[in-house]
């Protein structure tokens, strides 16, 4: 295990910047998540780190040594592709251990560390069969026992599960974060899923345009979004904005409510998430006309037609409004999120 740090990594293509000064550390041990939509940098940042590409300034230190003109076979890390990249040829067995062909460890301690490997996935009854006697989930444990075995410093995941169905990647997803539990290696998973990145990361890293736009927590991402992208690209369904104007002790709504909130001043945008928008008796942030219910058992989600937009929010699913009702819609003060509308930024 080794703790990682990215200090103002950037990278080009020609005269094209896709990577702007990233500074990123990831402590010892740490499951650390990067996220973003496609052409973010997320895959870039990966394989920078892995040396299958350059960089094109910029430092990358594992365990405090600067590898980043390093060749990958000595960075000591070890990765796993979207793809599977097992040999259909071989068995479990020297699939798993392939990675070791290199080593210079004796023949006995490589079976002992194969065997260890195997049963902490729980490969064992299978180490005999080939690939095309593996289910999905079987193949994608056997690449990473392979990046297992070798015992780098730093795992490194790249959409993992993308060739997984629902079901499947839901296993995966406990069984990664039970193994990372186990063994305590620092980890560096790339996703475009933000499920996925909320569901296993210590910390997320949410990335756009070859920016980082916030880094923390997976709850800090959800209960506190740095910007109005952070706020929408997390959460399904994204959060609610609403065009308000704040005169530093109340904010008007363009839908004609207003609330009192003593942050900020001038053209903002008024964030609430479905989860916390209800239907109401009394005082309303919004009203409007059902148009969509969307049930899911105990809850359902309404699509509500506002003066100010569409909106979602989330009714008791025993006795939700009726479509073509209309409701009354509040939250919480304290679950109401204000941004600069020009920047997009969140107001303290």
């Amino acid at each position: 295990m080794a703790e990682l740090a990215l200090r103002s990594l950037t990278k080009a293509y020609g005269q094209t910047e896709v990577l702007h000064g990233i500074d990123l550390e990831v402590a010892d041990g740490e499951f650390v998540v990067l996220v973003g939509p496609s052409g973010c940098g997320k895959s870039t940042t990966l394989r920078l780190i892995a040396g299958l590409e350059d960089t094109t300034s910029g430092a990358i230190e594992i365990g405090g040594r600067d590898v980043a003109r390093l060749e990958p076979a000595a960075r000591d890390i070890a990765m796993v592709f979207q793809n599977y990249a097992i040999y259909p040829h071989m068995t479990v067995r020297k699939n798993i251990g392939f990675g070791l062909r290199a080593s210079k460890l004796p023949r006995a301690d490589k079976k002992e560390r194969i065997a260890e490997v195997a049963e902490i996935l729980g490969m064992t009854p299978l180490l005999d069969r080939k690939p095309s006697q593996l289910s999905g989930g079987q193949r994608q444990r056997v690449a990473i026992g392979r990046a297992m075995v070798r015992d780098p410093a730093v795992f490194l995941f790249d959409e993992p599960l993308s060739n997984l169905d629902a079901q499947l990647r839901t296993q995966m997803r406990l069984e990664i974060k039970k193994l990372h539990q186990r063994v305590g290696t620092t980890i560096v998973f790339v996703t475009h899923d933000q499920v996925e990145a909320m569901t296993l990361a210590d910390r997320i890293v949410i990335m756009k345009d070859g920016h980082i736009r916030q880094v923390g927590t997976p709850s800090e991402v959800y209960r506190n979004p740095a910007d109005t992208f952070v706020a929408r690209f997390i959460g399904a369904p994204s959060m609610n904005l609403i065009e308000g104007r704040a005169d530093g002790a109340r904010v008007a709504l363009a839908s004609g409510g207003e609330i009192a909130l003593a942050r900020g001043g001038g053209d903002v945008l008024l964030g609430v998430r479905p989860d916390d928008l209800h239907p109401v008796e009394g005082p309303a942030l919004i009203e409007g006309r059902v148009t969509v219910q969307e049930p899911l058992g105990p809850e359902t989600l309404i699509y509500v037609e506002t003066s100010a937009g569409e909106v979602i929010a989330k009714a008791d699913g025993r006795v939700p409004p009726a479509v073509g009702s209309t409701v009354r819609l509040g939250a919480a003060p304290e679950d109401i999120h204000l941004f600069d509308r020009q920047s997009g930024l969140a107001l303290a």
